[in-house]
């Protein structure tokens, strides 16, 4: 279903328009929502560009109950992260009702019209923002990694210490995801248990779609099992959706106890010997 919405997904780069076609399109489940919009997320990311007017043609699209709070949740990240000003068009009167309701709560603007014509001079109204490229300045220096990551050989797990850390953007997600693969090189062993600290942290909407993204491949590179715990509500959330539609479990435990009894239960499905030689390769759980 992802790769078939690829066609739904347009960008004009002289408007600075990228146009997405909801159009007779139902949003049935959850899962819907997040495969859909992980594929808007990785579209953006291959223009190279962070900042785009977003036109919607919303006109037959439907929302079942069941989807409703992962498509509010993950279009507000979405425009957050990534819009300049969002203009929605042609939409059934339910979808409408919808989204006057939720603008009325969460406090936009839905700016919706009822042709695309009507939308394209809304957008041409509203300024940009761009520069040249975006240049995300670096929050953090190498040893404010270092002291976060620790290997034990004897049980064979990584913990990495993600407490009251903050993810700013994608220059934040990459320096710290460059130094853990630099890390994990070092030890000697490529494959590790992943045992992450989530308490207090807060990974920003312009931060998650590298973070997603290069949590997905150091998984799936080096990692024998994954278990978090003691996520903060909205990170957990986040976690939770976006497992939906990238094919993994969140293995989300309360406390770090907990989670270390996980990793014990994942090493004896999987037969992995806390002693085990190095070398050892393993799908990530």
């Amino acid at each position: 279903m992802a790769r078939d919405f690829n066609d739904r997904i347009l960008f004009d780069d002289d408007r600075q328009v990228m146009e997405v076609d909801f159009s007779d399109f139902t949003f049935d489940t959850s899962e819907t929502v997040n495969r859909v919009y992980d594929r808007i997320e990785d579209r953006i990311a291959k223009t190279g560009e962070e900042l785009w007017f977003f036109l919607i043609n919303l006109n037959g699209t439907r929302i079942d109950s069941s989807a409703w709070v992962a498509y509010a949740r993950r279009g507000r990240a979405l425009n957050l992260a990534h819009s300049m000003g969002s203009v929605r068009f042609d939409a059934s009167p339910e979808t409408a009702a919808q989204i006057e309701r939720a603008a009325l709560t969460e406090a936009f603007d839905p700016n919706l019209l009822t042709c695309r014509a009507d939308a394209l001079v809304r957008i041409g109204q509203m300024p940009s923002r761009r520069r040249a490229r975006v240049q995300h300045d670096p929050n953090y220096v190498e040893t404010d990694f270092f002291h976060r990551l620790t290997f034990d050989e004897d049980t064979r797990i990584m913990e990495a210490d993600f407490s009251w850390f903050t993810f700013h953007h994608s220059r934040d997600v990459n320096d710290f995801y460059d130094h853990i693969e630099a890390r994990i090189a070092a030890s000697g062993r490529d494959k590790w248990f992943f045992l992450i600290n989530y308490e207090g942290t807060q990974i920003l909407p312009a931060a998650w779609v590298q973070y997603a993204h290069r949590g997905k491949t150091l998984n799936l590179a080096h990692s024998l099992g994954s278990v978090r715990y003691a996520p903060g509500s909205e990170t957990e959330a986040d976690i939770r959706l976006r497992a939906q539609s990238q094919d993994f479990r969140p293995n989300i435990r309360n406390t770090r106890d907990e989670a270390l009894a996980r990793i014990e239960e994942m090493r004896t499905e999987h037969d992995y010997p806390a002693t085990a030689g190095k070398g050892v390769t393993a799908t990530a759980g």
